[in-house]
């Protein structure tokens, strides 16, 4: 620490080399000492759509590299066996946690207290048996938990205390026998809607065990327990619209005892599929809700048919009625006769094989009949005495034909369901009353031939499913009568050739499948989609479709499709070598998504992309094209998706020039290239997600800059990187990419050693010879650099001086000090001086002593000699009151000379010699003749500053003059 009143001298000339030195040793100790930073790169898991997605199976702890911005984290069907809150410390926005499917036997003391903004917490099939104290602490924004599938018995009373907020909560399949455990539950949860608490072993159901609960429930479902009593002596479900009961295991009747029909009179929809009681009982039941009641399902009660469902259909507020698992086998003509009222039919999996004509003659407010699941061979005729139904469900039967009048007065129905049948053929006029039909079903039967069904009837049909039939061409205006249709499904069937006009009439489509044919590339010579002007998405995957060079074609199948925003050719077997025509998407303006995976592709032209300028999604994975080029992938800048697997690729250069600002998901599994360039990466600025598993890298320097890319980047999530691993060299072989040491990349390593070392000593021996020569000067220097924060900290608080002098003498000088000044000075003129042989404090450093003093007092008088000059003691007090005279800014040191000092003898004393330059002073030997002047010029100085607010120097007059 300098005082600031040598001359500046200039700097070492080794200081740069020696900051250089300090940037090698700082950058070798980040790489060797430091811990890498935590870069975007997940150990088991992917981040996708802000969700964190973990794939490995076995994974048996909650990772901890999960990014804390994630919303959704899905650990459905691991190993996990325990939970704690420290798994989830950093994830404070998370809304939404799968626990599905693991090993979890226990939550106690808060696992989940650090995810404050959690909203659905997903437990099913663990292995829980009890809910502990705290199990969900912290989650007061819970709004839906799911614990089905445990083996839950045992629930703490402090267990639920936290959910305040929950709407739904699902603990069914589990082992709670008591109502104990459901008011323990519901008194912590006064927003629940939905409780449900299916097939678990509860015996009875009593109010006034839950009446402390403040239940909001609008939904209860208490199916598959065996429940002997239910008694409702209080209105406690004054909300309850939605109520489900009934167990088909159980052989045991259960009572059913509801003091108050307005105990449920909210209840719209009742289901008692199952219950195993008398038919009064079920009479009292439906009694007891006939108030509201819209929906009933009375699936698989064991009683009489007809007589249960006269109950049913005499509550008139009824519309909607389940009535399936029976072994019906035919509907007569009385046996719906009283359900005139009911809206929606549901007759479904009873084995009907025979309907009578009038069966449902009754019935002419039905809109909705579902007869799916029996064993119908033919249309019912009954249903054409239905003449407002919009919706027929006949699918998963035997119908093997349809005639043109089974559906003839249909003229309201817009919905049919005829899949999952044996029809064969269609006729050309088996729809054609159905003017409003809006969807028809008619996959996954034998149909070969559609017998023109579609040419001119239909009119309003907006979706059609053919797939899964027996098709093998599509002859000329099959479809011309479904001017409306949005959505046509034509896949796995056999269809080989497509006609030149088999899609007229389809203006308006704008979805096709045709996946999993035998469509060759000689069907799309035809104009077959040229009259599919609005379509927007089309499925050609699974077929055949093969070209055998890129020569562009004279009339490309999609010139007329500028709306298509989706384009499929993906194979799933190999078809032998192919190309694409170089003009194969010509027309496809709009087009955003492209698949082409597995096609067997050995090249693609230039000009492929160059129609698809707005190309945000390709996936080329899976081809043997070996090199992609820059000039074919340019024209797509928009792309922002890029699957480019499975391709033998050899480099990634083709990406540097290629102007790819926007892509941001890049996976190129199972390829060759081992290095990955830095000119590669920053090619592609918007990259979030990169995978390159699968892929043998090179663990030299070449990888360096990649390496530390995949360690610092905060931006792109490089996916299972700890998966990576090296084939070069032969030392590093099927070691993994991260265990590689950069430190051995470090260039000229011998040099900087050389330097650092060098650099090293050099310090060494300069802070050796700077203690051993100027040691004093760094003690003084210490305690001034201390007195300097002091004098910082303390010169704005104005606290009062202890002195008005502090005298800085030699010994040998102490009797003019005595006999002279200090009569003179304490005697009659009255100051306060300052004596290091008299007011220095015992045992305290000298160097503090004379800190102190020269601070404590108003001003310091040296009295110099030229012993006082020799004086190390003396040259320190100097010292310290010309670094505060420097520092203060103000008149505070007076010089007084005992004799005569000549010029050139205060040369060595350098300090001394600058301060007579600047500050004035007093002589005792030339005031001899007039030594009252001496003591007046003394009192003078001493008086100066005394005035705290004085800033400027008061001087002496030179007593030289």
């Amino acid at each position: 620490v300098t005082m600031g009143l040598e001359d500046d001298k200039p700097k070492p000339r080794g200081e740069s080399s020696f900051s250089n030195c300090s940037i090698t040793f700082l950058m070798i100790y980040m790489i060797c000492v430091s811990p890498p930073a935590s870069g975007f790169f997940l150990r088991s898991c992917r981040v996708s759509q802000n969700v964190a997605i973990c794939m490995d199976s076995q994974l048996k702890v909650v990772p901890q590299d999960i990014p804390p911005t994630v919303t959704g984290f899905d650990l459905s069907k691991k190993q996990i066996s325990s939970i704690q809150a420290s798994n989830f410390k950093n994830l404070q926005v998370l809304t939404d946690l799968n626990l599905h499917e693991n090993h979890i036997t226990n939550l106690h003391n808060g696992p989940f207290a650090n995810l404050i903004s959690l909203r659905k917490l997903t437990l099913n099939n663990n292995r829980l048996s009890k809910l502990g104290d705290g199990a969900f602490d912290g989650l007061s924004n819970l709004a839906e938990l799911r614990l089905n599938t445990n083996k839950i018995s045992v629930v703490s009373s402090t267990a639920f205390q936290s959910l305040t907020r929950l709407k739904l909560l699902d603990i069914s399949q589990n082992k709670l026998e008591t109502m104990a455990n459901l008011r323990l539950m519901l008194q912590h949860m006064p927003q629940l809607q939905e409780f449900v608490v299916r097939r678990n072993s509860l015996k009875t159901f009593r109010s006034w065990e839950v009446t402390n609960c403040s239940l909001n429930l609008r939904a209860l479902d208490l199916s598959r327990n065996p429940i002997r009593d239910f008694r409702i002596t209080g209105d406690i479900f004054p909300n309850l619209t939605r109520f489900i009961i009934g167990d088909s295991s159980s052989f045991i009747p259960m009572k059913w005892d509801v003091k108050n029909k307005t105990f449920l009179r909210q209840v719209s929809s009742l289901d008692i599929s199952g219950l195993h009681t008398t038919v009064d009982d079920i009479q009292v039941l439906l009694e007891t809700v006939n108030l509201s009641l819209t929906s009933l399902s009375v699936n698989g009660i064991k009683h009489n048919w007809t007589r249960l469902i006269n109950l049913s259909c005499a509550i008139p507020t009824v519309s909607k009625l389940q009535f399936c698992h029976y072994n019906l086998r035919s509907i007569s003509s009385y046996f719906l006769k009283m359900c005139t009222n009911v809206i929606e039919l549901d007759l479904s999996n009873n084995h009907i094989k025979r309907i009578d004509t009038n069966a449902f003659k009754s019935m002419e407010s039905l809109r909705i009949l579902k007869l799916s699941q029996n064993k119908l061979s033919l249309v019912p005729t009954a249903i054409r005495t239905l003449r407002n139904l919009s919706e027929l469900d006949l699918s998963h039967n035997v119908i093997s034909t349809l005639g043109c009048q089974d559906f003839s007065n249909q003229t309201k129905l817009k919905k049919l369901s005829l899949h999952n049948n044996s029809i064969l053929a269609l006729t050309n006029c088996t729809f054609k009353d159905l003017e409003q039909l809006q969807t028809l079903t008619l996959q996954s039967n034998q149909i070969s031939d559609l017998k023109g069904a579609f040419k001119q009837y239909l009119p309003n049909l907006k979706r059609l499913h053919l797939n899964g039939n027996k098709l093998t061409a599509i002859g000329k205006e099959e479809f011309k009568g479904l001017t409306s249709l949005w959505n046509l499904s034509l896949h796995q069937n056999q269809i080989n050739n497509l006609h030149n006009d088999c899609f007229v009439g389809l203006g308006n489509l704008t979805d096709i499948q045709l996946q999993s044919n035998d469509i060759k590339a000689q069907s799309l010579k035809t104009k077959a989609f040229h009259a599919l002007a609005k379509l927007r998405r089309l499925d050609l995957g699974n077929n055949h479709i093969k070209y055998f060079n890129s020569t562009p074609l004279p009339d490309p199948p999609f010139c007329n499709l500028s709306h298509l925003e989706e384009l499929s050719i993906h194979a799933q077997h190999h078809r032998g070598k192919s190309s694409l025509p170089s003009n194969f998407l010509e027309g496809l303006k709009n087009l955003l998504r492209f698949n082409a995976r597995n096609c067997q592709l050995t090249s693609l032209d230039n000009d492929t992309f160059m129609y698809t300028p707005k190309l945000e999604r390709l996936d080329i994975s899976s081809n043997d094209l070996r090199t992609l080029s820059t000039q074919m992938i340019a024209p797509i800048r928009n792309l922002r998706s890029f699957y480019i697997s499975r391709l033998s690729l050899q480099s990634l250069d083709f990406f540097v020039d290629a102007n790819l600002t926007n892509l941001e998901f890049l996976q190129g599994r199972h390829n060759q290239y081992s290095v990955i360039t830095e000119d590669v990466i920053k090619s592609l600025p918007s990259l979030a997600y990169v995978d390159f598993k699968y892929n043998t890298f090179y663990c030299d320097c070449d990888n360096a800059w990649f390496l530390n890319w995949i360690i610092a980047s905060k931006q792109t999530q490089v996916n299972d990187v700890y998966e990576y691993y090296c084939n070069y060299p032969d030392e590093f072989k099927d070691k993994r990419l991260l265990d590689f040491d950069l430190i051995s990349c470090l260039k000229d390593m011998g040099f900087i050693c050389f330097v650092s070392t060098t650099c090293m000593i050099l310090f060494v021996i300069a802070g050796s010879f700077t203690y051993h020569f100027m040691r004093a000067q760094l003690y003084c220097a210490y305690h001034l650099f201390w007195a300097w924060l002091f004098d910082s900290k303390c010169k704005n608080q104005q606290v009062p001086h202890q002195y008005d002098a502090f005298v800085s003498y030699n010994s040998n000088d102490e009797p003019w000090v005595i006999g002279e000044l200090l009569p003179k000075l304490e005697g009659e003129q009255g100051w306060r001086l300052c004596l290091h042989h008299r007011d220095f404090e015992p045992g305290k450093p000298i160097a503090d002593n004379i800190t102190d003093a020269i601070y404590g007092s108003r001003k310091t008088i040296c009295v110099i000699s030229r012993r006082y000059l020799e004086s190390e003691w003396c040259s320190r007090e100097v010292q310290t009151a010309s670094f505060r005279l420097f520092d203060e800014k103000r008149d505070v040191l007076i010089l007084v000379f005992l004799e005569d000092i000549p010029t050139y003898l205060l040369s060595p004393f350098h300090r001394m010699r600058k301060l007579l330059k600047k500050q004035t002073y007093l002589s005792w030997p030339r005031a001899a003749a007039q030594p009252e002047v001496f003591w007046e010029k003394l009192k003078q100085a001493l008086q100066s500053g005394s005035n705290s607010n004085e800033d400027n120097v008061l001087s002496l007059t030179d007593a030289r003059e």
